[in-house]
């Protein structure tokens, strides 16, 4: 990219973010096994990212081309090619780590052997373990002329290309999927001597070594070879809204567009020959827009974020055990420990379990009248819909909005909403034309003759699981302005043809953009009457241009400008005369950093917001998203605290520069500081004053 270009392409930028993710897995500091689960991490991102941004890439690509726009078909051409190289860049990368990974794994006895490095003791028992346990879930794709091999494919699979080869015969070829959804992929060969050496072996390399079990009497062959593919589908889809059914039985057969969409990837075995490959190449059509390459061993590699600690703890972080919260548990129940004040906890420091308990405290208290709850992802066995399922026979009014298109959890979404509706749940589908990501709940209660409102806004998902790994804000208040605006949200969902004022709360596509907006420019209004002016921001992705450019302007009139910016950040800091008064950050560390919050100092009148919203303009515009002011100046200074603390991070802390070369924040005679942990110990500390 050029020095003055304004605006760095974000997908260029998302593959520097994944970049810093492999940088986590090249740290020789890390554990080891934490080391190859972030090759895993690494590989499931690249994943998502062809199935979501390179596809969508494509997608402009066909259509500037049949809209006769060569222009904009050449910029975009261009831009594929070099996502394609920064692919292959990193992949190179991908597989010196992964062999230094392995050599660490090794210094500690633990090794993962591939098929021609089994002895005879272990070849024997894999055999065993094959016929007994893996071949029944086996049925191969035999290849014909008339096979549509692309239909045929799970685009989240992992294959086997088999070459069946026979002296004066053309090779037939044949696709065999690894049963890992049936399997564990990580086999753990038991000692037959030793117990000091752990011996694992892939379920990949337990198929390759038995392939003969799975085609002798039904395929004549001399020779049989075989390699991993991958291939990566398109995954988005279209609703047909001229068909008369249901939002969710439209929403059920879009689903299946993916099985079929066209692939965006293929990638496979270095050591796949010529011919197979060219083979694979026709049956997959894969065109010059589509990414096909050659890399390590094994495909599907997401599988490794799950890869078992078979040696001693320290081969993997120590725990850091949630904390118990007492400004709830020292109340008797979650509704007084809110009306003595408002609450903030940051996942997973804290335990999660506060929140679910205020929801099963709500399904049962006599007091209780209603709940309210947006939903985007929930865990696969969630607490919560279980509380509001008992909400229910408890005779409580309980009212869930579903967004059935939080992507790649549709089909978990539709099958909730189904089961609340069959509970008696009232189950809203939300607005067919915006996604609702909010993170909300009330709860309402009658308390001496009146209603009263117990508000939770947030900024990540009711997801039991993806608490214990991803950090977030969660408010609880009673606060009954704050409240009340809260209900108008689900108002808002349930009948958007309605006119609708907040006051308090950014409320997207209403009026957080001009919100946002307008406290900018508040901090450039305070900077020219001679006040302090600083703009600090944490959020995972920075993207929207017209926010950007606010920013600038803020950073020419002198103000300065500080953001942690997990993902894609399309603002280039340090670019003179425009941005010299910004610096960004990121931070990838053994959590996941997720929140979105915002802070304004200008004129001594601190403003603090945390909110379910990114600075991108589907988050702006497209989105029903609620951000939300923290009043409570205690509540205020902590938040500021956490962001400080990742400020002054020295060892997990990557600076955004105009190259996003993800160069480490030098230390130079600072201590060492690792912010995740000094969060820790700030909030155990807090909690105990």
């Amino acid at each position: 990219m050029e020095h003055n270009e304004l605006y760095y392409p974000k997908e260029l930028s998302w593959l520097s973010f994944n970049e810093r993710v492999l940088q986590e897995a090249a740290d020789k500091n890390n554990p080891a096994v934490e080391r190859i689960r972030f090759l895993g991490i690494y590989s499931n991102n690249l994943d998502e990212f062809y199935r979501v941004r390179a596809a969508d890439v494509k997608r402009q690509i066909t259509i500037a081309q049949d809209n006769g726009s060569e222009e904009e078909a050449e910029h975009l051409i261009s831009l594929m090619e070099q996502i394609q190289k920064k692919v292959v860049q990193l992949s190179n990368k991908f597989d010196e780590i992964h062999k230094d990974v392995l050599k660490a794994l090794a210094r500690y006895n633990i090794f993962i052997l591939r098929k021609n490095d089994l002895d005879d003791y272990q070849r024997t028992w894999v055999r065993n373990l094959f016929v007994n346990k893996i071949l029944r879930h086996i049925a191969p794709i035999l290849i014909d002329k008339k096979t549509d091999l692309l239909s045929r494919l799970n685009g989240t699979a992992v294959y086997l290309y088999v070459a069946l080869r026979r002296e004066g015969r053309n090779t037939r070829y044949a696709a065999v999927q690894v049963p890992t959804s049936e399997t564990s992929r990580f086999i753990v060969i038991p000692p037959e001597k030793s117990r000091k050496k752990k011996h694992i072996v892939l379920l990949d390399d337990v198929i390759q070594l038995c392939l003969g079990d799975i085609f002798r009497g039904f395929v004549k062959y001399d020779s049989l070879e075989a390699y991993s593919f991958k291939m990566t589908r398109d995954s988005e889809y279209s609703i047909n809204d001229e068909i008369d059914e249901s939002y969710m039985d439209k929403m059920s057969e879009s689903m299946k567009q993916r099985l079929i969409a066209e692939p965006v990837r293929v990638i496979h075995d270095h050591a796949m020959p010529d011919d197979m490959v060219q083979d694979l190449r026709k049956r997959l059509k894969v065109s010059k827009l589509d990414t096909i390459h050659a890399a390590g061993h094994y495909r599907n590699f997401k599988d490794f974020i799950g890869f078992p600690n078979v040696g001693r703890e320290y081969l993997e972080n120590p725990r850091l055990p949630a904390i118990d919260s007492k400004m709830f548990s020292r109340y008797n129940t979650v509704f007084e420990a809110i009306t003595a004040h408002d609450i903030l906890l940051y996942y997973p420091y804290h335990r999660f379990l506060h929140f679910t308990e205020f929801v099963r405290q709500a399904a049962f208290d006599p007091s209780v009248k209603t709940i309210r709850i947006n939903i985007y992802r929930v865990a696969s066995h969630s607490r919560i819909i279980n509380s509001l399922i008992d909400a229910v026979d408890n005779g409580k009014k309980v009212t869930v909005v579903v967004e059935l298109r939080a992507r790649f959890d549709e089909e978990a979404n539709i099958e909730w909403s189904r089961r609340m509706t069959d509970a008696g749940i009232r189950v809203v589908l939300g607005v067919p034309t915006l996604k609702i990501h909010s993170k909300l709940c009330i709860v309402t209660r009658e308390e001496r003759g009146s209603l009263v409102h117990y508000a939770h806004f947030g900024t990540g998902n009711f997801n039991e699981k993806t608490a214990k790994i991803y950090t977030d804000f969660s408010l609880f208040t009673r606060n009954q302005e704050l409240a009340e605006e809260g209900v108008g949200v689900f108002d808002l969902i349930q009948y958007p043809y309605r006119r609708y004022k907040f006051q308090h709360l950014q409320i997207s596509p209403l009026n957080s953009r001009t919100k946002i907006q307008s406290l900018i420019r508040q901090e450039i209004q305070f900077l020219k009457e001679g006040h302090k002016a600083q703009i600090t921001f944490k959020i995972n992705n920075l993207v929207d241009k017209e926010l950007i450019d606010d920013l600038y302007r803020a950073s020419q009139a002198g103000v300065k400008i500080r953001g942690i910016v997990r993902g894609m950040c399309s603002l280039v800091p340090g670019l003179p005369g425009i941005s010299d008064n910004i610096s960004i950050i990121s931070i990838v560390d053994r959590f996941l950093e997720h929140p979105r919050v915002m802070v304004f100092e200008g004129g001594g009148q601190r403003k603090v917001y945390i909110s379910s919203a990114d600075w991108m303009t589907r988050n702006m515009d497209n989105r029903i998203e609620v951000g939300c002011p923290v009043y409570d100046k205690r509540l205020q200074q902590q938040i500021v605290d956490v962001l400080e603390l990742q400020f002054r991070d020295t060892l997990k802390a990557r600076v955004i520069d105009k190259e996003q070369t993800n160069r480490y924040v030098r230390r130079g005679n600072r201590k060492k500081l690792r912010s995740q942990i000094e969060i820790y110990d700030y909030l155990k500390r807090i909690d105990d004053e």
